[in-house]
């Protein structure tokens, strides 16, 4: 049985970040799930204010061919995104921009959003916990990335845990169980023909 590979992109630069502890919770409940787990930093990847002119002159800078061939490389993706002023933060949405212009041999328009899966998933300290930020990144990858079924924001995929300091979510978290996140993971896994 094959193991699906998932990445793990927080959207927020800041060390302590709610949305940083959401993805390394989120890759260690994946890695329990027996998915090979590449989880990132955007820190390490930095990338100019998109701009299509200096994309069409220029062409996309080297980073944004690095995420692109690191996304492609995964057959799922789950962004832990944070919330500015009620929608996603510019470092996502920046990121996406620069990804969706990259086109490497031949590849169609937006190749690096196509077969593969997106989870979105937030932590906020604000009454809305991140839902809108998520409602706008869903947005973005159905409708700008014609990615159909990212999954996350009010679609019964959610989860709404508090974070403790630990990195733990605390007793009052809903969701699937264990053992159901095992057999959803099994279920992707059959319909992919990765096990």
């Amino acid at each position: 049985m094959a193991v699906p590979k998932i990445l793990v992109i927080p959207g927020s630069l800041r060390a302590k970040s709610y949305n940083v502890r959401l993805a390394a919770l989120a890759s260690k409940e994946l890695t329990l799930a027996d998915a090979d787990v590449t989880r990132i930093s955007l820190v390490d990847y930095p990338l100019p204010i998109y701009d299509a002119d200096t994309a069409e002159k220029s062409g996309p800078p080297h980073n944004a061919f690095k995420l692109k061939q690191l996304m492609s490389a995964h057959q799922g993706v789950f962004i832990a995104s944070p919330e500015y002023n009620a929608s996603l933060t510019p470092l996502i949405k920046n990121t996406i921009d620069w990804i969706s212009a990259v086109r490497e041999r031949g590849d169609p328009p937006l190749a690096a959003y196509q077969n593969r899966v997106f989870a979105l998933g937030g932590a906020s300290p604000g009454r809305s916990g991140a839902t809108h930020s998520l409602l706008a990144l869903r947005q973005v990858l159905a409708v700008g990335c014609r990615r159909a079924g990212a999954c996350g924001a009010g679609d019964g995929a959610e989860r709404r845990a508090r974070l403790r300091r630990d990195g733990r979510t605390d007793g009052r978290a809903r969701g699937r169980s264990a053992q159901g996140r095992g057999a959803q993971a099994r279920r992707y896994r059959q319909a992919h023909g990765i096990g």
